[in-house]
């Protein structure tokens, strides 16, 4: 996702206004009047925001006019719902609700599906978290968010975990300037013995030593699973050709095994 683009949505991002703290106080209290101009003028003042948000999302892979189009709908919601009375300031306060708005449109449109009730169970999580944080200053266990919610520990790790994003094995987990170490690099296969992998080697090694016909013709039978036959009419000689030179290769091949 690139956010060097000029135009998103076809916003010319470059020439969005900048309101002044005085100029939107003004147009919340007329839009909360019922202002529809003076709503579409605040929040129009208010899309560098949006903007500014995206960037935290930047690595994601999405559609840069997608993820707007949903910021915008997060802006539109503070604008609406702000309480002129609370001394803070209304970028202060669409910031979560831009975030949330694109959070909430990430896990919904995860490749993995995932159940609505496990959804719910997760976000009810992240705001028992939330809570927890702000009324203690520290980061809440999971055991401390399951009693918070009245919930089984297990039920909040297993809602957690269902709508984390999925990784690629060629994504990296470790770069100090030099090669990155990848996720395939930490992952341990162990299917495939010490003793297969010597095995592998020493057949390698032994097919090496054939002539280039009998080489095509033992990887042609015995890796790409083709007959005799089949392998006789792709090189030009007959299938009791091919019978010979496989059972010669195969018993030279044993010298090196």
């Amino acid at each position: 996702m690139s956010l060097n683009k000029v135009e998103i949505c076809g916003v010319d991002t470059a020439s969005l206004p900048v309101l002044s703290h005085e100029a939107m106080r003004e147009l919340l209290e007329r839009a909360h009047a019922g202002d529809m101009d003076a709503r579409r003028e605040l929040i129009q003042g208010n899309l560098r925001l949006v903007l500014s948000v995206l960037q935290r999302f930047h690595n994601r892979g999405e559609n840069v006019d997608d993820l707007f189009q949903v910021g915008c709908i997060g802006l539109m919601k503070g604008v609406d719902n702000f309480d002129l009375t609370m001394n803070v300031r209304l970028s202060t306060y669409c910031v979560p609700m831009i975030i949330g708005e694109i959070r909430r449109y990430l896990r919904d449109n995860n490749p993995i599906r995932v159940s609505r009730s496990l959804r719910d169970t997760a976000y009810k999580a992240l705001k028992a978290r939330d809570a927890l944080s702000a009324r203690n200053n520290t980061d809440p266990t999971l055991a401390e968010v399951a009693r918070e919610m009245g919930v089984p520990e297990e039920d909040v790790v297993f809602a957690l975990e269902a709508i984390q994003d999925p990784i690629s094995f060629s994504d990296p987990v470790y770069q100090d300037g030099s090669d990155a170490i990848y996720v395939a690099d930490q992952i341990r296969d162990n299917r495939v013995s010490e003793d297969e992998w010597v095995r592998d080697l020493s057949i390698k090694n032994a097919i090496d030593h054939l002539a280039k016909r009998e080489q095509r013709i033992i990887r042609q039978r015995f890796f790409m699973g083709k007959t005799q036959m089949e392998v006789a009419e792709e090189i030009g000689i007959s299938q009791a050709q091919v019978s010979r030179l496989e059972k010669a290769a195969l018993k030279q091949m044993q010298k090196y095994i």
